[in-house]
């Protein structure tokens, strides 16, 4: 096992900033913004020597109330995990109450820690980490995470401290991801929820408040011999009501999350119904050539007649799901959650397959006899062969004349006759023409030498008898 560094302090000292610094990344959502980091965030350490998996965390000190006891729990696995702990403070602000009682509350743990003074770069290092040898941690370590200043030092010095496993090679820290499943969806709608419930264990903050989750968190897993990175999303509003600053990033890095996924769950509170922002959620997901399973949530509260009226809502504003799979779960309690990742192996598979040539070109000639394209300027537009042009999502290249011209209609009624023939559910399906260039186009005309010289003799055999 790759050896777990752990960062803890304050809210605002600058933990997500080394988090990506140590891992190259920007997985971290980075703000000026206290309390920003709610959730344990693992990465892959790609500074020093050698790979590490390196933790963020949210900040601790604040008050143990509401979300912020939540979050001191998700701190406290974090510890419990660690072989190291970088304990972050401000050069800033130099050594606060809080950071004395946080210390106090480490040593009884027992973990080996390195004081971090952060922020180090506006003043000599020295000066920085003076106020804070009182905290008792050894030499504290001036860096700046924005900088990278004394990063590579500070990791080269904790590395040979680190339990290494010789066998442990950088193959293992780039190990496959398996399935990347994206949890999309409003806010408070219980994507988080879900993901804990997969899981069995609470790695998420659950709060009953939307806007709990801010950033996409990955969170690899593995069930029944298989592997996947689940990723929790923040939830999408309306763009109207998007104005705080840190909302526009979450919203950026959950549209991101789903370009970076296999198969994204797109999950629906059955209490406020299917509202235009799941339909314009949706058409995102599409647009992306995501794979597709649609969760709708909380449907244990509901009665018979409410439970009609958001089926009616599904099928009416969202029909242009019908490749996607339905499911009706309760993440709180766990009924229907058990079948979500069987039909995320389902819709994958489906977004991955290898379709033959022969059998693609033969299902075009049999949609084709049954219903021919139109006539485009008296003239029939002929598709003549097909082949698969690309995975997640399926594209199918279909070769002919006039292809340009192909209507709407057309192309729709292709994609579903190729569904229902190849049973591709649970995923998008691209459909691209291309027409075949006329060798003689141009040349009409346009004279071979051969036929020059024919002509000319031709044309003397003329003269002579005359």
């Amino acid at each position: 096992m790759l050896p777990v560094i752990t960062l803890i302090g304050r809210p605002n000292v600058g933990k997500s900033t080394l988090f990506n610094r140590l891992t190259r990344t920007r997985d971290a959502l980075v703000a000026d913004f206290p309390g920003l980091t709610r959730d344990r965030q693992y990465g892959i350490g790609r500074v020093g020597p050698g790979p590490y998996i390196i933790v963020d965390t949210g900040g601790i000190g604040t008050a143990a109330e509401g979300v912020e006891a939540l979050m001191e729990r998700q701190v406290q696995r974090a510890i419990e995990e660690a072989d190291h702990l970088f304990f972050l403070v401000d050069a800033k602000d130099g050594a606060t109450p809080e950071d004395i009682e946080i210390v106090q509350r480490l040593r009884r743990l027992g973990k080996p820690i390195t004081l971090v003074v952060n922020k180090s770069d506006t003043t000599d290092p020295n000066l920085a980490v003076a106020d804070f040898h009182q905290l008792g941690l050894g030499d504290p370590w001036a860096v700046s995470a924005t900088q990278g200043l004394g990063v590579n030092k500070l990791i080269d010095h904790v590395f040979a401290q680190l339990p290494i496993d010789t066998d442990e090679t950088d193959e293992t820290a780039e190990d496959d991801q398996g399935i990347r499943v994206a949890l999309v969806g409003r806010p408070n709608a219980g994507k988080s929820t879900l993901i804990n419930r997969l899981l069995g264990e609470e790695r998420l903050v659950t709060f009953d408040s939307p806007g709990t989750t801010r950033d996409s968190i990955f969170i690899p897993f593995e069930r029944l011999g298989r592997r996947y990175t689940l990723i929790d999303t923040a939830g999408l509003r309306r763009r109207a009501r998007v104005q705080d600053a840190i909302e526009k990033f979450s919203v950026i890095k959950t549209l991101q999350a789903i370009e970076e996924s296999n198969v994204v769950i797109l999950v629906i509170d059955a209490h406020e119904g299917v509202g235009e922002q799941d339909a314009t959620l949706a058409g995102h997901i599409i647009e992306s050539g995501r794979a597709l399973v649609v969760a709708i949530n909380k449907w244990d509260g509901l009665q018979p007649d409410e439970r009609e009226h958001v089926r009616e809502q599904f099928s009416r504003k969202l029909a242009f799901l019908d490749f996607a799979k339905l499911h009706l779960v309760s993440a709180l309690h766990g009924s229907g959650v058990g079948l979500l990742l069987d039909e995320v192996d389902k819709a994958y598979a489906n977004a991955t397959r290898n379709l033959s040539t022969p059998e693609l070109t033969r299902l075009l000639e049999s949609a084709v006899q049954e219903h021919q394209p139109p006539l485009v300027r008296g003239r029939r537009i002929k598709l003549r062969y097909a082949h698969q042009g690309g995975r997640n999502p399926p594209i199918i290249v279909i070769h002919g004349n006039q292809t340009e011209d192909v209507p709407e209609t057309y192309r729709r009624y292709l994609i579903n006759r190729f569904r229902k023939a190849l049973n591709l559910l649970g995923t998008p399906l691209r459909l691209e023409f291309k027409s075949g260039s006329n060798p003689f186009q141009g040349k009409r005309n346009q004279l071979t030498e051969r036929q020059i010289k024919h002509r000319d003799r031709l044309k003397k055999f003329t003269n002579r008898k005359r």
